[in-house]
């Protein structure tokens, strides 16, 4: 009988032993490829971002650069980055690190993982307006995007500093209740928030679940990442022209956009206006006229990413966007506002010497800047490729950055920009 038992669960038994000792090993257990760093730089995929090691894998690379933002990178039109650098074969190419629902507190504990390959890099850095809301990033949107491999190498980077307790807090505050959230991490995060030590006997613990969390990462992050949008990239190159000549790659645009935005007055792309406004838009008319993008706990959450850069030393082209500004005078959404918030998060950048930003803000009305609403499209990708090209051709500047921790204070969070001269005053 024991034989008979052991003939029917001797191989299931086997089989969990040898996966437990692959998953607890201090072995890699997957080789990532160039093809899988290839599908994955545009495939803006979760387990990507909440993942290390395929993002490890390329960005050990000089040729891949790190591009952080959310929802712009996946308008893939014919100037998107990702498509224009491989139409041109330049010399590196994007590796997108963010997508729709992504903010700054998502790409800072995504960065835990690859400090080591961010360290003396450069990488283009796209700051939403739409992220500064009166709450901020929102927790189901985090949640999709976040893993216990990244609070883990949090917790192992950690230093106890003002900035790692506040991420800390916040990480605490905005994964309550999350699914698979682990006791012992959740222990670890409270007594960083409090700015204690943690234990031998925590170290050791996150050391052994780090182990387990890799291997299931090198296991399981390029699941279904085959094609990924790779298609379309594909699809695009061709409607560029063979000769990297500015002036065909407008005449191209021009083309282009002109069809795929003749459904409306907006300049917004057809597919976008006839599926998700063109049913509704009385509804829009001036309901945008109470947002408020310059009072959101998100620029202390950006401060985060801004103190990871500086301690990584790497080198950052900041993009700030328009809106496109038919759609932001029909939905009534304030021009003394995003003025206001442009000033803040300028001042922001600029106080700690982050001085290499691309401000866009103002070229909402250009014709075919936009893609939709709120999006870069045509024209206003060249803009940005133009500007990342030299960018990631010249050399590095090294900025000496003076970081302040008044950025963590609800104070700022909720500075009014009209206030900003007496708080610059006064600080």
């Amino acid at each position: 009988m024991g034989k008979k038992l052991w003939m029917i669960f001797g191989p299931l038994v086997v089989a969990a032993v040898v996966l437990i000792g692959l998953l607890f090993s201090p072995f890699k257990i997957n080789r990532i490829n160039s093809t899988i760093e290839k599908q994955a730089a545009t495939s803006l995929s979760p387990n990507i971002l909440k993942g290390d090691s395929v993002k490890k894998a390329a960005l050990s690379k000089k040729y891949y650069v790190p591009f952080f933002g959310s929802s712009e990178f996946s308008r893939f039109d014919l100037t998107h980055p990702s498509v224009i650098s491989e139409k041109y074969d330049w010399n590196f190419r994007p590796f997108l690190m963010g997508a729709a629902g992504t903010q700054s507190l998502t790409h800072f504990f995504q960065m835990q993982g690859v400090n080591k390959q961010l360290k003396n890099k450069k990488a283009v850095f796209v700051i939403s307006p739409q992220w500064f809301v009166k709450n901020g990033a929102d927790p189901q949107a985090f949640s999709f995007y976040f893993s216990q491999l990244q609070a883990v190498n949090f917790l192992q980077n950690q230093t106890g500093n003002e900035s790692d307790r506040y991420a800390a807090r916040r990480l605490l505050k905005i994964s309550r209740g999350t699914e698979g959230t682990n006791s012992e991490v959740t222990g670890a995060l409270q007594k960083v928030s409090q700015g204690k030590k943690l234990s031998g006997t925590e170290k050791t613990y996150l050391k052994y679940y780090k182990r387990l969390l890799s291997h299931e990462d090198q296991l399981f992050s390029d699941f279904s990442l085959k094609g990924g949008n790779e298609d379309k990239v594909n699809k695009q190159l061709k409607n560029l022209p063979d000769n990297e000549s500015n002036s065909l790659i407008r005449q191209a645009i021009t083309k282009q956009a002109k069809q795929q935005t003749s459904s409306n007055n907006f300049g917004i792309k057809n597919s976008f206006y006839n599926q998700r406004l063109k049913k509704r838009i009385k509804s829009f008319k001036g309901m945008e006229k109470n947002f408020n993008y310059t009072k959101s706990p998100e620029f202390s959450d950006f401060q985060l990413v801004l103190n990871q850069f500086a301690k990584d030393n790497t080198d950052v082209l900041f993009i700030i966007p328009p809106v496109n500004e038919k759609w932001a005078k029909y939905v009534g959404l304030s021009e003394n506002m995003l003025n206001g918030f442009n000033k803040k998060i300028n001042y922001q950048l600029k106080s700690q010497g982050f001085n290499n930003i691309v401000d866009l803000s103002k070229d909402g009305s250009k014709q075919y800047f936009m893609q939709d609403t709120i999006h870069l499209g045509w024209n206003g990708w060249f803009a940005v490729d133009q500007k990342i090209k030299s960018f990631i051709d010249e050399d590095s500047k090294n900025e000496t950055h003076q970081l302040n921790d008044k950025f963590y204070d609800t104070t700022w969070q909720k500075l009014d920009p009209r206030d900003l001269n007496t708080y610059i005053k006064d600080n």
